[in-house]
């Protein structure tokens, strides 16, 4: 704050608390002079939220002792920290080549936002709208819900996963639609075999062709479907 401003916060206050006016003018300017020493980075108003004087108002709302300086540096810090804790920072438009650029525009944006001259940026969506309903309708389709170029991509971290989707599309028995008599994989899960280590059992590891009797398994459900008749 100004000086300037400094008196005006000073004769509001002296309204609320007249224990606080001056009518000596060289006391008055000493108590100017402190409090804007005080103050010089807190301002009056911002256009988002904070004013000195609401700030004194509420002080003396919560508490019988005169104002202090302090009692309006408090809540201003406060302000600009709650500002900065919703802000998300936005993608800058400077050139992400030029690092200078780049991490200045981050700093004024900041800034801005905690000194209340610009609204905190919400935080973004990590999935637009037409690709979230692109994900609603894999879901309800009963598809992947991993695009088609993401499942290329993950194809040998999952080479059980992708072997099974590249036999169902074309057409044939879905083999871990079953669980697994042998290894206890649910439906849907790749089976798997213990790993020996020196004679110790280490874990387990996938396998990438099911056993045997899940095969047979699934061979038979898909038998005894095809052969249940039809109801109209």
């Amino acid at each position: 704050m100004t000086p300037r401003e400094i008196a005006a916060l000073l004769a509001y206050i002296g309204r609320l608390d007249p224990r606080l006016a001056r009518s000596d003018q060289a006391e008055a300017g000493a108590q100017i002079d402190q409090w804007q020493e005080l103050l010089a980075d807190v301002p009056m108003a911002t256009p988002y939220g904070w004013d000195a004087r609401t700030a004194a108002r509420e002080h003396y709302q919560l508490s019988p002792y005169p104002i202090l300086p302090a009692d309006i540096g408090r809540p201003w810090t406060a302000y600009k920290r709650d500002r900065i804790q919703r802000h998300h920072d936005p993608l800058p438009s400077a050139d992400p080549e030029d690092s200078e650029a780049w991490a200045a525009e981050l700093v004024r944006t900041r800034a801005a936002v905690a000194t209340g001259t610009a609204q905190p940026a919400p935080l973004r969506q990590l999935v637009a709208a037409p690709e979230g309903q692109q994900q609603e309708r894999r879901r309800a389709e009963g598809e992947s819900c991993i695009p088609p170029a993401a499942r290329h991509l993950l194809a040998r971290f999952r080479p059980a996963l992708a072997a099974r989707e590249a036999a169902v599309a074309r057409g044939e028995i879905d083999i871990l639609g079953v669980d697994c008599e042998q290894c206890g994989a649910s439906a849907g899960r790749p089976c798997r075999v213990r790993r020996i280590e020196h004679g110790f059992p280490r874990g387990t590891r996938q396998l990438v062709d099911p056993h045997a009797c899940r095969r047979n398994l699934a061979h038979q459900r898909a038998a005894n479907h095809a052969q249940q008749p039809t109801t109209v």
